[in-house]
């Protein structure tokens, strides 16, 4: 069984959890966890950016100069690629598909090895629970600095409305489910703090 640092509301160490191996204990796999963050990232792109092809462009389709005298290459419309304010060869479309397929046994097996690596890191904490008495920003800025941390990734089993709300105006913030913690939040803070209920929840989904 792997052991998780516990901490209290200080931010002291005060004991260690229990957790799964297979969650929590798993080798480092660089390439796997590139290919899920990379996929991650591909299917939450959108196809907004648009070009045009030589069709539709707008040009005239006289003839710019005569076929022959003039030394300069032979040349039928300005809607060419070749010239400037031509269309383009292979112009993106709006409904171009960016998304990376990616097996789930995979994608769950990536997030253990992000979870496992910031455990080995000393950057993972348990804490018994985290909540605010109201939805307040200085409130949640107050008890992060009071356990030792400045950018953090808050994860528990339920988000807590007031945890939420209080969370929007800090920028080096953010709290989430444990079912909706995604890898590239778990590797872009420097700290990710879990609660006893999320590791549980972590056990739960990612067997």
């Amino acid at each position: 069984m792997m052991e998780l640092k516990l901490i209290d509301q200080a931010g002291q160490s005060s004991a260690k959890v229990s957790a799964t191996d297979e969650v929590f204990g798993r080798e480092y796999n660089e390439s796997l966890i590139h290919q899920v963050v990379t996929a991650y990232m591909a299917n939450g792109r959108r196809g907004t950016r648009a070009q045009k092809d030589r069709g539709e462009v707008r040009h005239s389709t006289k003839k710019p100069f005569k076929q022959k005298g003039t030394g300069r290459a032979r040349a039928g419309m300005t809607s060419s690629p070749l010239w400037r304010g031509g269309g383009k060869v292979f112009p993106n479309r709006p409904d171009e598909n960016f998304s990376h397929k990616l097996n789930k046994k995979m994608y769950r097996a990536g997030v253990c090895s992000i979870l496992s690596q910031l455990a080995r890191e000393g950057r993972l904490s348990v804490v018994d629970q985290f909540t605010v008495d109201a939805p307040k920003t200085k409130l949640l800025a107050q008890k992060i600095k009071s356990m030792g941390f400045e950018n953090v990734l808050i994860v528990t089993d339920t988000v807590d409305e007031n945890l939420q709300l209080s969370s929007r105006n800090l920028p080096n913030v953010d709290v989430v489910s444990a079912s909706h913690a995604d890898p590239v939040s778990l590797i872009r803070y420097a700290n990710v703090l879990l609660t006893k209920n999320a590791v549980a929840k972590f056990e739960e989904l990612l067997k």
